[in-house]
This record gives structure tokens, sequence and C-alpha cells, in this order.
């Protein structure tokens, strides 16, 4: 299996739960860094050669990939009137093209093996919005029709797609908020805290196992009931 953004955060998370399953996992970065058991592989999803050069590397040392978590993201954040093309450009490269070069790269295999797992590491201000996040909240929305799309185009080849989408999460960008902004954020969640990497991760897991099998084109909210009703 392959998790993109799969150094750090969420995604080092992510690779850490599977790895603890007994998975062949390969940590998709830019620097090419992993956690501890993990293929290292260098890889800007943004670009197709990139992608598809990583995915050979990775063919090639565990055999096809049944299962990819698109989790690369950015964040580029302005207000509207401020925010320039390549603020733009930055996230939704990234964020929706990155998703879409590694969802078409993996369909292949998937559809070789009649059995294949995408998630989407989304968010909860993909449908809830957030001021100054116009860029980051439009390309996490976009991964909704994405896995949708996809869900229609491969579900009867044993294929799912869904997204998984964390609401405010510890992890080393929220660490640097100062407490204000955090005792903000928890008032406005109803579990009253942040969010755990290790709770997203098991969300990732559960949508990858053979029991989830029949579910697809679904968004599983990892957000203390932040989001709810959207």
């Amino acid at each position: 299996m392959i998790v993109t953004g799969g150094n750090r955060g969420i995604g080092r998370a992510v690779v850490e739960r599977f790895l603890a399953e007994g998975h062949k996992v390969a940590a998709l970065s830019r620097g090419g860094d992993a956690p501890d058991g993990a293929l290292g592989v260098v890889c800007d999803v943004a670009d197709a050669a990139s992608v598809e050069a990583a995915f050979s590397q990775v063919e090639a040392v565990h055999g096809p990939v049944g299962i990819a978590v698109a989790n690369a993201g950015v964040t580029q954040d302005t207000l509207l009137l401020r925010m320039s093309e390549e603020d733009w450009r930055a996230v939704v490269d990234v964020n929706v093209t990155g998703a879409f070069h590694v969802a078409k790269r993996a369909v292949k295999s998937m559809l070789r093996a009649k059995w294949g797992r995408l998630v989407f590491t989304g968010s909860v201000v993909g449908l809830y919005g957030s001021a100054g996040q116009a860029n980051y909240c439009a390309s996490k929305a976009a991964l909704v029709g994405l896995a949708r799309s996809i869900t229609r185009e491969v579900g009867a080849r044993g294929i799912t797609a869904n997204v998984v989408a964390p609401g405010f999460i510890e992890t080393d960008m929220t660490a640097k908020l100062d407490e204000a902004t955090q005792a903000k954020y928890r008032a406005a969640i109803p579990a009253a805290r942040l969010g755990l990497a290790d709770e997203v991760a098991a969300a990732v897991a559960y949508l990858c196992c053979d029991e989830a099998g029949y579910v697809s084109g679904a968004v599983l909210p990892v957000d203390g009931g932040l989001g709810m009703g959207h």
C-alpha cells in the first residue's frame, strides 16, 4: 500500500497503523523520509511523472498497490480578495490534482486485481467552510466529488473510494497555534478537545479493511462533532 504525505502528521500515523497490522507500506513524500519499517519514496504528487515513477518503485519492491491513501496536502491561507493565482494553484495542484494523479495510477493495479481501496484525506472545512481558506476548502470539497465519481466508475470491480474528513487534529501544525486560538477551537467542538492523528488513522484503517467493502463514496468525519449537518 502507499500513503502520500506519509512522513508526518496524519499520514505518518496512517503508515504506522498499517505497519502494525502487518502491511507492506510505502510512504511517499517530497523528502522521501518515512517511519521505521516503511519504504520511503520521493514523490511530488502534483507531478504526474513523479507519481508514475514512485508507483513503479513501490511495485518493484512490494508488488501491485491494492491500497492507496491520498493524504498529501498543503495550505496557503489568506482572504479571498488577497489570494493570488499562485496561492490558489499551489493548493489545488497538490490537494486535488495530486489526489487525481494518485487515484488514476492506483486504479490500474486495482482493476487487474478486482479489489482496491482508495482513501482521500479531506477536511471538515471542505463542507463546513472556513474564512481565509477558500482555496483549501474548495480543494477538500473536490475530493468528495472525485471519490464519488470513482465509485460510480469502478465500484463494480471490488474497488471502493472514500473520504475521511478530519477536524482539528493534534499535529505539528496545530501545536504552533497559541493557547487562545486552541481554546477557541476546543470551544467550538462538541467533544471539547482536539483529535488525535491515531484516531484518523483508525478511520482510514476501517475504510481499507475487507469488512468495509460495501462502503464507498462516503465521507467519514473524524471531527469530534464539529461538522454535524455538513
